[in-house]
This record gives structure tokens, sequence and C-alpha cells, in this order.
């Protein structure tokens, strides 16, 4: 009985520390049939953008989410919307924005930086929710080089060759014997961290998959009729959920010299 009560607490859980980015899919969804029509001075993309800052002042105002939380998902929120502007430039075109927006910079309308704000809500409101801890976590500086080498290979592939796989071998090596511990029921688990950060990278890939049958981006093969998102971007997935889980490991916990990582005392 323990471990059906744990597994919808669990699901629960899950589906909390994941609001964010739910309700993000249901306007994607809602808002299709609106296409690029405008209504009233604004399109689409801009009323996503409305939707997803209601989210944010509503988690903030309920306190949902810390003001401690919101600003790592801001800076990640940045990081990301700089890499949009970069890879959706003309001259890269990685993917597109197919309808337009009012809010926007150059080609990114501005509520995309939210798609990534959802990720880091996601492990920050999960670390709280679940009360992780982790064993044997990596110093931060080996962490915050591979997120950063992570965070430049997106962009820097285009000139040099691309070494992700490096990033690959070398974030196994790290986090190998990562250990996450968290609670359910009063009762303590423990899980490699490798696997959960797959599973993560494959959820997201589908949600990516809904969002480009929708038309919130598109890649270039997209163009002429939808397809489902290759599986080679799960790896791109793995290394953006890196970038954003080591963000959100530095501010909001703290990590002591046996590699034992717990979270600061919740300040709402």
């Amino acid at each position: 009985m323990i471990y059906i009560k744990s597994f919808f607490e669990f699901m629960f859980k899950a589906a909390s520390a994941a609001l964010f980015g739910i309700l993000l899919l249901i306007a994607f969804v809602v808002t299709a049939p609106m296409g690029s029509h405008e209504f009233y001075g604004f399109f689409r993309y801009d009323y996503l953008l409305f939707f997803a800052l209601i989210i944010q002042i509503c988690l903030l105002y309920l306190k949902l989410e810390s003001w401690a939380e919101a600003k790592v998902i801001a800076l990640f929120h940045i990081m990301a919307m700089g890499m949009e502007v970069f890879l959706t430039h003309p001259q890269i075109a990685s993917w597109q924005y197919p309808q337009p927006a009012i809010l926007k910079i150059m080609a990114v309308p501005l509520f995309a930086g939210f798609m990534y704000s959802a990720v880091g809500s996601f492990f920050a409101r999960s670390l709280r929710l679940y009360q992780v801890s982790f064993l044997k976590l990596p110093q931060f500086t080996h962490m915050l080089c591979l997120a950063v080498l992570s965070y430049i290979n997106f962009m820097s592939k285009f000139f040099i060759p691309d070494f992700r796989n490096l990033l690959f071998v070398w974030s196994v090596i790290l986090f190998w014997k990562t250990k996450i511990r968290f609670e359910l029921q009063q009762h303590h688990f423990q899980l490699p961290m490798l696997p959960i950060l797959l599973i993560l990278a494959f959820i997201i890939w589908i949600a990516e998959n809904i969002s480009t049958f929708y038309k919130i981006w598109q890649y270039p093969s997209q163009v002429d009729a939808w397809h489902m998102v290759g599986w080679g971007k799960l790896g791109s997935w793995y290394l953006l959920l890196l970038l954003s889980l080591v963000l959100v490991l530095k501010i909001l916990g703290n990590r002591n010299s046996s590699g034992n990582w717990s979270l600061k005392p919740y300040n709402k």
C-alpha cells in the first residue's frame, strides 16, 4: 500500500512541479486556431507572452514559487533568449517562428524564453516539493565548466566541429556516482542521477513534438509538412537540462566538502 500511495504522491508532485510547462502546452493547443491572424493589435505569440507572465505572477502571488526560484528562472530565461536570437538568425536558421509577433527581439517572440523558464521552474519546484538532496555531487567548478561549454557548443558548432560527444562523455564521468535522494510518504528513496536526466530529456522531446505540431516553432524540414522531431534532439535537451540544473543547484542549495547537496531554507 505504501508504494501505491508513494506513486500517487510522486505523480501529483511531478504535475505540480511541471505546472508552468503544462499550462504553456495547453495554451499552445488552445491558441492554435488563431494562426497568424491579428486580434486587437496583437498576435498569437503576443498573447502567449501575456499568458506566461500571468502564470509567473500567479505562482509568486500564491507562494507556489519563491523569489529566489524566480531569479534563477529569470537568469535561465535571459541566457536562453540569447541563444534563440543567435540560432534563429537567417544565416543560421536552426529553426524559425513561422507566425508574426509584435513583441519580439529580432526573429524571436518574447514568449519563447518562457519555454526554457518552464524547465528551470520544474527543477526549482521539484527540489522543494520532493525535498531533494544529492549525494556525491561533483564540485560546482566542474559542473559549471560543463554547463558553460554546453551552452557555447550550441552556437560554436556552426564555426568549429561539434564537440557534444565529448560533453556527453564528460557528463557521464562527472555524474556517474551522483545519486538523487527524495522523500515520499515520509520514506526516503535514492536513484542514480543520469537515468533521471535522460527520462526528463525524453519528456521534453515529447513536448517539443507537440509544440512543433501546433507551429510554435518549426525546424526547416517541417516547413512543408510536419514530422516528428529527430531523436538526435534528445542530446540537445540533455545538455540544456544540465545547464538549467547547474544554475538551480548553485543558487538554491549548498554543497559540502563530501559532495552532499541540500536545499537552503525556503524563503517565500
